[in-house]
């Protein structure tokens, strides 16, 4: 397969964000405190090592990827998609680290996901390659819903605020926007 100079480029800074990622993720498994965060991480960590190697495998064999990266099902575990179970705790960035907490390894991995998964769409968005665009498609999917469960950890632990939407918000915003009818068939 015949990469575009623009996908290769792609492709190389979304393996260097994977070595980066899993570097992080190995370091975190070992100093997690919480076994539920660690177990979040070991579960993750193979799917991220596939989606490394499935970049290795389009950017130095002219076949392309032999494997379909999985992207695992949501799995909400909150009572509320609207409502923290706990109330939020404060956070000040600490200036003298020797080794991250919990608290710090799930954002760092959280926000670290986001970023990767904005890659991936951006990315897909730009690819001539309809394999490789699929690919990324996953690879936005994988860490959309990765970073879900993380995120649903850090608002079980107080760390991300989770609130209901103001009553007076959502009656002012749903008055903004009015059914479209279904428009007439032109023959």
């Amino acid at each position: 397969m015949q990469l575009a100079v623009h996908e290769a480029q792609d492709l190389h800074e979304l393996a260097m964000s994977c070595v980066n990622s899993i570097t992080n993720m190995a370091c975190f498994m070992n100093q997690a405190q919480d076994a539920e965060l660690k177990a979040i991480l070991q579960k993750h960590f193979p799917q991220h090592l596939q989606d490394y190697n499935m970049k290795v495998e389009y950017l130095s064999k002219a076949a392309g990827a032999v494997t379909k990266l999985p992207v695992p099902d949501l799995q909400p575990v909150l009572q509320s998609f609207t409502q923290a179970p706990v109330a939020p705790l404060p956070v000040t960035p600490r200036t003298f680290v020797q080794q991250f907490n919990d608290r710090e390894m799930a954002t760092a991995y959280l926000l670290t996901l986001k970023r990767s998964g904005r890659e991936y769409a951006w990315a897909a968005m730009e690819m001539s390659n309809p394999e490789i665009r699929s690919f990324l498609e996953d690879a936005f999917r994988m860490c959309s819903h990765h970073a879900y469960d993380v995120w649903q950890w850090m608002v079980k632990k107080g760390y991300y605020p989770l609130e209901p939407a103001a009553k007076s918000t959502l009656d002012t915003l749903g008055t903004m926007y009015q059914l479209v009818q279904e428009p007439m068939t032109i023959q």
